[in-house]
C-alpha cells in the first residue's frame, strides 16, 4: 500500500512539473508576442521625439526582454539598466488595468516598480543589477563573465544617445568618463522591479548563476 501511495504520488508531482513548465512557456511567448498599444508608444515618443519607430521599436523590445528577465529571476530583485526602457515601462504602468492584466497573464503576479531611494536595505540595487546582467546576458546568449557585447537593455541608452540615460563600458581602461564599467558594475539605476518583498530571495536557477568578480552589470 505504501509503496502503491509512492508512485501515485510520483506521477502526480510530475504532472504538476510539467504543467509548471509548460505555463511557464506560455507565460514567455505571451511576453515575447505582446504587442503595447498605440497610447503607450506615443507618450514615450513625445517624451523622446528625436527618436524614429524603429529606436522606439528597439525600446520595447527591450521593455519585453526586461520581462523575460524578471520572469526568470522568480520574484527576486532586477534593477532596471536603462532610462528609456524605464520611462516605457512608466508609461505602461500608467495604464493600470492593461499593465496588471499583462503582468497576471505574464507573470502571475504584479510586478511594482520600486524606486531605489525605497529599498529596504542600500546593496539592494546592486544585487539586482548583477542579477539583471546574469539574466540579460543569457537571454542574449553572452558569456557574463567574458562579454564581447552588451545585452540590449545595457547597450540601449548609449546606443540611442539617451540624455542622462546610463552608459556602460566593456573596456574598463578605455571607458568614456561617466560610463559604468561592465567589469565591475555598481548601483547606476535608479528603479527595480519586485513583485512582492523586496529582500526576497529564491533559491538560484541555472540561468541565474555564477558572475564571479568581473561580470558587468546586473
Amino acid at each position: 500500500m505504501n509503496v502503491y501511495v509512492l508512485v501515485i504520488s510520483a506521477v502526480v508531482l510530475s504532472l504538476i512539473c510539467v504543467a509548471v513548465k509548460a505555463n511557464r512557456v506560455r507565460q514567455l511567448n505571451y511576453i515575447g508576442k505582446y504587442y503595447f498599444h498605440k497610447g503607450i508608444r506615443r507618450n514615450l515618443a513625445q517624451k523622446y521625439p528625436q527618436l524614429s519607430e524603429q529606436q522606439l521599436d528597439l525600446v520595447f523590445q527591450g521593455l519585453r526582454d526586461y520581462f523575460r528577465i524578471c520572469h526568470q529571476a522568480r520574484r527576486r530583485m532586477v534593477s532596471m539598466p536603462s532610462q528609456v526602457i524605464d520611462d516605457a515601462w512608466h508609461e505602461f504602468i500608467l495604464s493600470t488595468r492593461i499593465y496588471q492584466q499583462f503582468c497576471n497573464k505574464a507573470l502571475g503576479r504584479f510586478l511594482h516598480h520600486t524606486p531605489a531611494e525605497a529599498m529596504p536595505r542600500p546593496t539592494l540595487a546592486r544585487e539586482g543589477l548583477k542579477r539583471s546582467w546574469r539574466l540579460a546576458c543569457a537571454l542574449e546568449q553572452i558569456n557574463p563573465n567574458k562579454p564581447k557585447r552588451l545585452p540590449l537593455i545595457f547597450a540601449i541608452d548609449s546606443l540611442l544617445n539617451i540624455e542622462n540615460g546610463f552608459s556602460y563600458q566593456l573596456d574598463c581602461k578605455k571607458g568614456a568618463a561617466g560610463a559604468y564599467c561592465a567589469g565591475d558594475i555598481g548601483c547606476s539605476s535608479g528603479c527595480s522591479g519586485s513583485s512582492g518583498d523586496a529582500s526576497s530571495a529564491d533559491s538560484c536557477d541555472a540561468s541565474d548563476g555564477g558572475c564571479g568578480g568581473g561580470c558587468g552589470g546586473d
